[in-house]
């Protein structure tokens, strides 16, 4: 491959601060950025836009958060035709998390698009709909490989006049297993295409499937850059014996309301959940043994504050977006200095700031060592001998959800849950948290001293005029 290779660091990028107005992009996209209030370009925004309007096909390497959604999306909606009611673009995702993140940001961005029709095409759903849908014309596809392999062998979904694939989170579709299943998809896509490939980690194995999917690539790394005074990195010296009873010191130490702890298998996962359950902290975990429907509450409780701890491994937690996570713990350093600094920088986002404490066995110094070097700093070690005895007071979660049995098929919507708990049920609005309505269940956080009297007042009263069953998770 004859490629061009453009390299930044982010910082490089945010200082040029580019507006999205200096871009060759219509009126109405440009109008639609405004009231969004997307000004000026993220660092992989600026770094890749110019390429992919261009026509070229993109390697991108960019964390979750950094605008990536966006830096493909205006590329796609620039080349869409929507009087043409045919199949034009597709996104592969490796999760429905972020399939259905991603068709939120296309449905946003594609305002001022008239008539434009945007499909989720995952497993966990039915397929007879989303058939349906299909056959009512469609002109972007967001969906997870194995959903998009069955529909292309039931002959449901045409690709001839596709013009855009993206491969987003490419590593973790990697990671996953799914390689067969891209190969699969890709090859029946016309071959006069363009191909944007994204990718938080750059393995062995990216380069293979650029080399099989795309054409003469342009290549955009951003380093990811943390600000110190922003995340505040300390380092814990532990024996292999002991590791899984420090992160329960840790907890209760720091006393974070929202931590997620980086384990490197499955099975530290499922060890490290019974470790602190039994130490009364209320943790759940993430893993591919979940069902979709547990999965989805798993991450329900930990988005709305429900639970303290969300265990999982770096494959598990990739697509995550959770905001004001105040923690994360390394159980073990990872082997990847890129994992790490991924990992970490799932805090101290926005205004806030973050702890990233790690776990270290003698045998995981050099791994200490190569990371300081990448990031340029001096490792802060301390000594869990020297943290204060265990506090007494157990570390519970301030939120409890609550699932009612009912969702977008009864047309329930967020202001009603609200309204049957703020007037009939007698709450305020400050112990009233996140509202989250799926097509079966709607599920609430409310403040975890009114959690039992929320459940009875709302049982015995009514939402959108009916009763409703409910339950605290």
């Amino acid at each position: 491959m004859n490629n061009t290779i453009q390299t930044t660091s982010s910082s490089a990028v945010n200082s040029v601060g580019r507006l999205f107005n200096e871009l060759p992009l219509s009126p109405g996209l440009l109008a639609t950025l405004q009231q969004l209030e997307y000004l000026t370009m993220t660092p992989i925004q600026a770094a890749s836009l110019p390429i992919t309007l261009a026509g070229h096909d993109l390697i991108a390497q960019a964390k979750t958060g950094s605008g990536k959604t966006a830096a493909y999306a205006l590329s796609l909606l620039t080349r869409l035709n929507s009087r043409c009611f045919a199949v034009q673009a597709m996104v592969l995702c490796p999760t429905r998390e972020l399939a259905d993140q991603v068709t939120q940001e296309l449905r946003r961005l594609a305002r001022s698009v008239d008539n434009i029709k945007i499909i989720t095409l995952c497993g966990g759903s039915t397929m007879r709909p989303q058939m349906a849908s299909l056959e009512h014309g469609a002109h972007i596809v967001v969906g997870t490989p194995g959903r998009i392999m069955d529909h292309l062998a039931r002959g449901s979904l045409d690709l001839t006049q596709l013009n855009t694939l993206v491969l987003d989170e490419a590593d973790r579709m990697l990671d996953m297993g799914f390689y067969d299943d891209m190969a699969f998809v890709v090859k029946r896509c016309p071959p006069k295409r363009q191909t944007l490939l994204f990718s938080a980690t750059y393995p062995a194995g990216i380069a293979g499937l650029a080399r099989q999917f795309l054409r003469n690539p342009q290549e955009v790394k951003l380093l990811e850059q943390h600000e110190e005074n922003k995340i505040r990195q300390r380092f814990y010296e532990v024996s292999h014996e002991t590791r899984l009873q420090a992160v329960g010191q840790l907890l209760r130490h720091y006393r974070p309301a929202s931590t997620l702890a980086f384990c490197n298998t499955r099975q530290q996962c499922r060890d490290l959940l019974e470790v602190l359950q039994a130490q009364s902290i209320h943790a759940l975990t993430l893993n591919g043994d979940l069902e979709q429907r547990e999965r989805d509450q798993v991450l329900i409780q930990f988005a709305n504050r429900s639970c303290s701890v969300l265990v999982a491994t770096d494959v598990a937690a990739r697509g995550l977006d959770i905001s004001r996570l105040e923690a994360v713990i390394n159980v073990e350093v990872t082997p990847e200095p890129e994992i790490h600094i991924h990992r970490i920088g799932r805090t101290g986002r926005a205004d806030e700031n973050g702890w990233a404490l790690s776990l270290c066995s003698p045998s995981e110094m050099p791994r200490v060592e190569v990371i300081a070097r990448m990031m340029g700093f001096e490792p802060e070690w301390h000594d869990l001998a020297t943290l204060p005895s265990d506090s007494t007071t157990p570390l519970a979660s301030p939120m409890v959800t609550l699932q009612i049995l009912g969702g977008r098929k009864e047309k329930i919507r967020p202001g009603d849950v609200l309204g049957a708990l703020t007037g009939e049920a007698g709450f305020t609005c400050e112990q009233v948290g996140k509202i989250t309505v799926t097509d079966q269940s709607t599920y609430v956080a409310v403040a975890r001293n009114i959690a039992r009297e929320a459940v009875r007042r709302l049982s015995a009263g009514k939402v959108k005029g009916k009763t409703v069953k409910v339950r605290a998770l």
